[in-house]
């Protein structure tokens, strides 16, 4: 017999460890020899990560994917694994050391990666333990990590290969600079911050002009942000429609400070319309500048550190065609190694004394941060490497467009397009010590030697170098004479973008380059589960690499997810004190009912407002389906090998297999179609409603009568049922239906003793007469029941049931459920008659009305008030929603959650105004 209450904290990890002894989830586990493929990857989550709010959604739905295909027979792979997270451990590593008063710098490369090997062995990868209680059934022995030997030898597979195609180079350009973590970061990996800042707007003098600041014609107007970058402008761009400029087109200035003599160039880049219609030229220190800088062939120079200190007076890209004097060289020094801000207020105050400094207005602006560091970033020039990603996003882009891979939902393929026809050349390179190490070597002229290996490297180096003829020659062969390892090349420092192992993932994990069996079965993969965040990182550069070297597209479906949001559609954050953990939701509700509830509101392109009360509503549907199961024990219900459906008399058998025949066709097309919250609400309706509240209530008197035959046959009918029920909610609710399958094996027909392995249902039974029916009777009392409720009749009152215009349909079925329309419905007599009789509650149903003689169990007048008041209220309330989303300012600028919450309470209250205005005129019409 089934505990009284379901425990699920005692049941999940006990059934855990069924799974795990049972080995249920490895690759093609309860599938027969043969059987079609299916394969997801799971998006790697970070080493250093613990389970957040998207991970539960992301790796629920992907497990129910996986779960239901394993039911359908299919031979399932969901590959688990991890991301090795480049700057995110790095971070973790040097905090934890320096906790022991140790800066990384204190010790070796090597020291350094042993000390991080060191951490994800004692802590790193608690995630996927977190992921375990959540249930996801991923085959855990085949567990991969980024930087593992098969994985990392598939990276530089690829880099090698991407080298020699042309398709990987080094370049000196512009990348966004994180002083903090000393490395290049990409543009995904900036977030804009609003700062109150300034708009300083400063006087360059025209060359030759005697400057006056009164005098407008000796100086031309710029105005920046940054003023510390002046030190590396190199020109001023104007508009070539301007007419205010033309004549200076061509001229210098003189930068002040510097004493530089830099050009007016016209460049279209200059807005005539903002600001003074001037601009300068930093190409060194801005994005848009480097462009214009290239488009003239302006110097570039970096004034800047790579701590973001400034550099003048020792820097030769600063000092080059400048006259040096010693009142100069005097003011430059002040400079040398002071930080960017501090830098920025000696600039001003320079600008001001020679009076260069026009005026300084408050602006608020956004300011580029990094993600992980949390400082500016700044735009640095520095040599770094790049893929060709505009050759490999071609093919990447013909697959979506084609229809050989598709994005649901589909207005994420726009994105994706947008994204991919302009995409820049994707830099690789970081400056960190964790990572996959660019396999390059540098010679002694710092001629770039990429090969896998060290040996292979400096086998190629002495190739080309024994075939010149100069010192180089000489020189390498003096060192080959008496070698040591180290002397002829020098490796590159730097390490691999985080995601360009990512990249690989769909194949690397499957065992590439070499040509496993593992990569023919399960590559294709079949799906992608993702959050919309991800297009850029990492959905396209998984296509951009998949094609190129596998020469097909890695998975034929990208889903991808909303986020989730507090109750109040807030974006989660701790600054807001709003963070949502999910294993404190586990703990207090176990993991099926977050599970369902994050599945019954996972509808496409919407964000998932979480409310804790809303999963203690899903554990009690959990409880729900316990509890009959209990009845059913209760009631001597087992499996019969005798019965079969089509044998079953009684209509409401043949009633709710009909039914459970429907609900199966719906769960199933919710699932395949990734709308997983009609899936689940089509198994709560089932199972709730139809079930539990109907069938089981309609059994009742059979379970008590003395036809043994019904008796047989319905018990036989509900162990059927309900064994289809566990099967229909386990990729939704695993734990519980697992612990269900478990206990209620008993005798009857043989069934896999893993319920994880069971078939999926495909029922067929249909009795659309039977259906009629019942659905009839239960539509019948429903209407009754919310007469009853809207009219606040007292639940024990038992008022007559009076049929007008019944057909011969009708009438039959008013005799044949008499006794379940009296118990159900609390009605007394039945009866027909021609009119309604004053003061009663009327239905309308198919061709009869339904009258309920109401007037002598409630004052009809004392309800038409209370009904009155509350609707005034409810209409008010309506007004003064539709006044308030109606202000055009209010919608534009409020937060967006908060003008979503606004729009549906006033949903909320249009449905009562409907449901009140529908009870007050059944009040009046039995008045």
């Amino acid at each position: 017999m089934l505990e009284k209450t379901y425990d699920a904290k005692t049941v999940e990890p006990k059934i855990a460890k069924i799974w795990e002894e049972a080995d249920a989830f490895r690759a093609g586990a309860g599938a027969e020899e043969g059987a079609e493929a299916f394969t997801i990857v799971i998006p790697p989550p970070n080493v250093t990560g613990s389970l957040h709010m998207g991970h539960a959604l992301n790796n629920t739905l992907q497990d129910i994917l996986v779960r239901f295909e394993r039911m359908r027979g299919k031979n399932v792979l969901w590959q688990p694994g991890m991301d090795h997270a480049g700057i995110a451990t790095q971070m973790v590593v040097e905090r934890r050391l320096m906790e022991k008063q140790i800066h990384r710098r204190d010790l070796t490369r090597d020291e350094f990666i042993e000390k991080v090997w060191e951490w994800k062995a004692e802590s790193g990868g608690a995630i996927l333990n977190q992921l375990k209680r959540l249930g996801a059934s991923a085959d855990w022995s085949r567990e991969r990590f980024t930087m593992d030997e098969g994985l990392s030898k598939a990276v530089l597979e690829v880099f090698v290969t991407l080298y020699k195609e042309g398709l990987i180079y080094k370049d000196k350009r512009l990348v966004n600079w994180d002083p903090k973590l000393l490395t290049a970061i990409s543009d995904l990996e900036v977030e804009q911050q609003e700062v109150n800042g300034n708009l300083w707007h400063f006087r360059y003098p025209v060359e030759g002009e005697i400057f006056d600041p009164e005098n407008p014609k000796t100086f031309i107007t710029v105005a920046t942000t940054r003023p510390e970058t002046m030190l590396g402008d190199t020109a001023v761009a104007v508009h070539p429609d301007d007419e205010r400029f033309r004549h200076l087109v061509g001229k210098n200035l003189v930068l002040p400070i510097v004493g530089r003599k830099i050009p007016v160039v016209a460049d279209e880049y200059s807005d005539p319309e903002k600001g003074s219609g001037a601009v300068k030229i930093t190409p060194a220190h801005d994005f848009n500048d480097f462009e214009v800088g290239k488009r003239h062939r302006l110097p570039a120079i970096n004034i800047l550190t790579v701590e973001a200190a400034v550099t003048l007076t020792d820097n030769e890209d600063f000092l080059a065609g400048l006259e040096v004097t010693p009142e100069r060289e005097s003011v430059w020094d002040e400079f040398n190694g002071l930080d960017r801000f501090a830098a920025r207020k000696r600039v001003v105050e320079l600008m001001e004394a020679g009076g260069f400094l026009e005026k300084v207005e408050p602006h608020r602006h956004a300011v580029p941060h990094g993600d992980r560091g949390g400082v500016p970033i700044e735009p640095f020039l520095t040599d770094q490497w790049y893929v060709n990603a505009a050759e490999l996003a071609k093919p990447a882009i013909a697959s979506v467009r084609e229809g050989r891979t598709k994005i649901i939902p589909g207005s994420w393929e726009k994105t994706y397009f947008q994204w991919m026809e302009n995409i820049e050349p994707w830099c690789i390179s970081r400056q960190l010590w964790w990572g996959h190490q660019i396999p390059a070597w540098y010679g002694p002229d710092g001629r770039v030697f990429v090969e896998k290996t060290e040996e292979e490297a400096l086998a190629a180096a002495v190739e080309y170098y024994l075939a010149l003829e100069g010192p180089w020659k000489a020189w390498v062969e003096d060192k080959l004479e008496n070698f040591k390892p180290g002397e002829i090349l020098t490796r590159d420092e730097d390490v691999l973008d985080t995601w360009f192992s990512s990249a690989l993932w769909p194949f690397s994990t499957l065992g590439w380059p070499e040509k496993t069996p593992e990569l023919k079965t399960y590559y294709q993969t079949d799906v992608l589960v993702t959050g919309f965040d991800l297009i850029f990182f990492w959905v396209a550069r998984m296509m951009m690499m998949g094609l190129h070297f596998m020469d097909e597209e890695p998975f034929h479906t990208v889903y991808m997810h909303a986020l989730v949001r507090d109750k109040n559609g807030q974006k989660m954050s701790k600054s807001k004190g709003n963070v949502i953990d999910p294993l404190d939701l586990i703990d207090e509700y176990g993991a099926d009912a977050l599970r369902f509830t994050l599945t019954v509101m996972a509808a496409q392109g919407r964000d998932v407002k979480l409310d804790p009360a809303r999963i203690a509503g899903y554990r009690n549907f959990g409880t729900k389906l316990w509890n009959a199961t209990r009845f059913a024990e209760m009631n001597d219900v087992a499996r019969n090998d005798d019965f079969w459906l089509n044998d079953a008399k009684l209509a409401v058998n043949r009633w709710i297999l009909t039914e459970l025949t429907r609900a199966a066709r719906e769960i199933t097309d919710g699932i395949t179609s990734y709308r997983f919250n009609e899936a689940a609400g089509a198994a709560y309706r089932f199972v709730w409603n139809l079930f539990c509240d109907w069938y089981l209530e309609l059994l009742k008197p059979v379970f008590m009568g003395t036809d043994e035959a019904a008796k047989a046959e319905s018990r036989a009918c509900v162990a059927f049922v309900l064994d289809e029920i566990y099967k229909l909610l386990h990729p939704m609710m695993p734990f519980m239906t697992e612990e269900l399958w478990a206990e209620t094996s008993g005798e009857g027909k043989e069934r896999p003793s893993l319920l994880c392995h069971a078939a999926w249902p495909s029922p067929d039974f249909e009795d659309e007469a039977a259906a009629a029916d019942i659905n009839w009777l239960v539509d019948l009392v429903s209407g009754i029941r919310s007469v009853r409720s809207e009219m606040n009749v007292p639940p024990a009152a038992i008022a007559p049931l009076m049929v007008i215009g019944a057909n011969a349909t009708t009438r039959e079925r008013l005799e044949r459920q008499a006794s379940a329309i009296k118990r159900l419905a609390r009605v007394g007599d039945i009866s027909l008659v021609d009119t309604a009789p004053r003061g009663s509650a009327q239905i309308v149903l198919n061709e009869a009305t339904i009258c309920l003689p109401l007037g002598s169990l409630i004052d009809l007048t004392a309800e038409a008030t209370r009904l009155q008041k509350e609707l005034v209220k409810v209409t008010e309330e309506i007004a003064r929603l539709h006044k308030k989303l109606s202000n055009e300012k209010f919608v534009a600028n409020a937060p967006e959650d908060v003008v979503e919450a606004e729009r549906e309470k006033l949903a909320e209250y249009r449905e009562a105004q409907e449901k009140l205005s529908v009870a007050l005129t059944r009040v009046r019409e039995a008045g």
